[in-house]
């Protein structure tokens, strides 16, 4: 899926990222400037914008006289909603989305918890209307307007908790929703268990039952990595 607006080196960035996140250029590999600025018909300055954002991403460094290397996986920055994006679009993907689920098991239920807590009415409000979204949307083969829902749903949560570092993680979690429907890691449509526990979700944090909030977003999650097993082992 190509970045729009991002002209030449963001179609280098397209290309050539996806290729060191799926292992086509294996840590260790000395990438030259001008080969590359040759192989992708663009001009050196361009090149080394694309390599400046890969650097960023901590996928490459760049030294003089060597070139650009690409790091070990254990050094890239795993929380790049790019870096998410490519990996998703990989060979690696069932274990990418297990890796994320997990992550969403550990944080989400704390961060529901939470915003029980802390959640204002306003944002109340728009929980209550994300989880209407989703239900109005979960018929129909609709997933592309039921993912609109069902994201702004987890940033919403993730903001209300009140904690400044799970709010960051509001892109981690929207890649991994959107990897999941583009990828057609998801069912035709939501499951309708999961939809009604999104619903009681909304409810509970807004009347104010911490407790309530972290049990129903366990579950949200755990049935989010059993639809895995089944669609993605």
């Amino acid at each position: 899926m190509t970045t729009p607006g991002r002209g030449l080196h963001g179609h280098v960035l397209d290309t050539l990222g996806p290729a060191i996140t799926a292992g086509e250029y294996p840590p260790g590999r000395v990438l030259r400037t001008d080969e590359l600025a040759q192989h992708f018909d663009v001009s050196r300055s361009v090149m080394r914008e694309a390599v400046r954002v890969l650097e960023s991403m901590r996928l490459v460094e760049s030294r003089r006289r060597v070139g650009v290397t690409v790091r070990p996986r254990s050094e890239w920055n795993v929380y790049d909603p790019q870096v998410i994006r490519w990996r998703l679009a990989g060979a690696d993907r069932p274990r990418q989305l297990r890796s994320l689920t997990v992550l969403r098991s550990a944080v989400e239920p704390v961060a529901a918890g939470l915003a029980a807590e802390h959640a204002t009415a306003e944002q109340c409000a728009e929980l209550t209307e994300c989880a209407l979204g989703m239900v109005a949307n979960s018929r129909g083969h609709r997933l592309e307007q039921y993912l609109v829902h069902d994201v702004a749903f987890h940033r919403v949560i993730l903001n209300a908790s009140g904690n400044e570092m799970f709010a960051r993680l509001g892109d981690v979690v929207a890649e991994v929703l959107t990897g999941r429907t583009y990828h057609e890691v998801m069912f035709e449509d939501p499951d309708p268990a999961a939809v009604t526990l999104h619903v009681r979700l909304a409810e509970a944090i807004r009347a104010g039952d911490p407790d309530g909030a972290e049990r129903l977003t366990r579950e949200i999650t755990a049935g989010a990595l059993q639809e895995l097993d089944i669609l993605a082992p």
